[in-house]
């Protein structure tokens, strides 16, 4: 933020204001979203303070210029997926309905930057990690890319990512799948347990 004295001249120097052009971007890109697309993200995390990470996820993909975050799924506690039984702390997850100009590979770019922000470390698949942003599906692009498989491959599979789902969009769909209610259905909600006494705030 550039600082500027009474008679408006810039009074540090050290600080350059953001040219207009790039303002004038990100202020269309917040305020209009032209042509937005609905896309669906799950978090998750299951080390440190797992609701105050996710929140604070939630709260970084409200800032991203050209997004914003439609609808904040409750809380469930689920176990770890993938691992012997016992072995990680449980996970809070929550799924967020989103509206974006963003294509999908840049979404996928800011939810990496996300995680790297709450210091997520990739040592082990499925292992124990502060932040997982997954990008559930974009639309209803399917599209088998290595680096973004949409929808998001193991999605329909997952009762962590179903229920939450299904609490925010009731009659949502896994593009090539089906409905996420029957997925639901079919998966069942073992080791799924609804938080009610905790809370994702909407952001403002």
């Amino acid at each position: 933020m550039t600082v500027f004295s009474t008679d408006g001249s810039q009074s540090d120097p050290t600080v350059q204001p953001v040219p207009a052009s790039v303002v004038a971007q990100v202020d269309a890109a917040d305020i209009t979203l032209s042509n937005p697309k609905q896309a669906v993200v799950s978090l998750g995390s299951n080390l440190g303070n797992r609701l105050e990470t996710i929140q604070g996820a939630i709260d970084a993909l409200e800032d991203t210029p050209g997004l914003r975050v439609k609808a904040v799924s409750p809380v469930y506690e689920t176990e770890p997926w993938g691992v012997e039984p016992g072995s990680q702390p449980t996970y809070f997850n929550a799924v967020v309905v989103i509206k974006t100009t963003l294509p999908p590979s840049s979404l996928l770019e800011r939810g990496q930057a996300i995680e790297e922000a709450f210091d997520r470390v990739r040592d082990e698949r499925w292992g124990p990690r502060t932040i997982d942003v997954d990008i559930l599906a974009y639309a209803d692009v399917v599209s088998d890319d290595p680096l973004l498989t949409l929808p998001h491959p193991r999605a329909h599979q997952r009762a962590f990512v179903l229920a939450p789902w299904h609490d925010v969009e009731p009659e949502a769909q896994v593009p090539g799948h089906g409905r996420v209610a029957e997925l639901l259905a079919d998966v069942g909600r073992g080791g799924v347990q609804p938080r009610a006494d905790l809370e994702l705030r909407l952001p403002e």
